[in-house]
């Protein structure tokens, strides 16, 4: 892995604007099986496009509502990460985090739910850059993070923490 960026950062802009959620209650955090789109068949958490007009905030309960058909109580944001893509628009996802949610989580056309203990979270099954930043999700501590990919292959990261929103 290369030890500069080869993106300079200061003027780069996402061309996707998205989102992440993660709910974590009692030792375990409620994560999805992605059914479509990019990243179809990886494990992630609910969240997705912002659509015009829309805050990331309102963005991301509309996502988990849609995906897993729960209402995340008091999310709040706790990271950004930014991704160069070789085959993709650039994205700029904003990442949240709620301890409580109403509703049951519950399968849609989009998503599978699954509730992982925090110990157990399956790295092997999700993006290569997950595991560079969801700890910081868990330990609900604020980050950015950078990554450049070639397909699905990482080529850089560079992760940031105690960072100000």
């Amino acid at each position: 892995m290369q030890s500069d960026s080869p993106i300079d950062w200061t003027n780069w802009s996402g061309v996707i604007h998205a989102t992440l959620m993660f709910i974590i209650r009692d030792g375990r955090i409620l994560l999805i099986e992605k059914k479509r789109g990019l990243g179809a068949g990886k494990v992630n958490g609910p969240g997705g496009k912002i659509d015009p007009g829309e805050t990331p905030l309102q963005a991301i309960i509309r996502e988990t509502q849609e995906e897993l058909c729960i209402t995340p109580h008091s999310p709040r944001k706790l990271g950004e990460l930014k991704f160069s893509m070789s085959d993709y628009d650039d994205i700029h996802c904003h990442v949240y985090r709620a301890d409580d949610f109403s509703g049951v989580p519950t399968e849609t056309d989009e998503a599978v739910p699954m509730w992982t203990s925090l110990g157990e979270i399956p790295y092997h099954r999700m993006w290569e850059d997950d595991q560079h930043w969801l700890p910081q999700v868990i330990k609900d501590q604020s980050f950015l993070g950078r990554f450049v990919f070639d397909g699905e292959k990482m080529l850089w990261h560079e992760v940031l923490t105690d960072v100000s929103w």
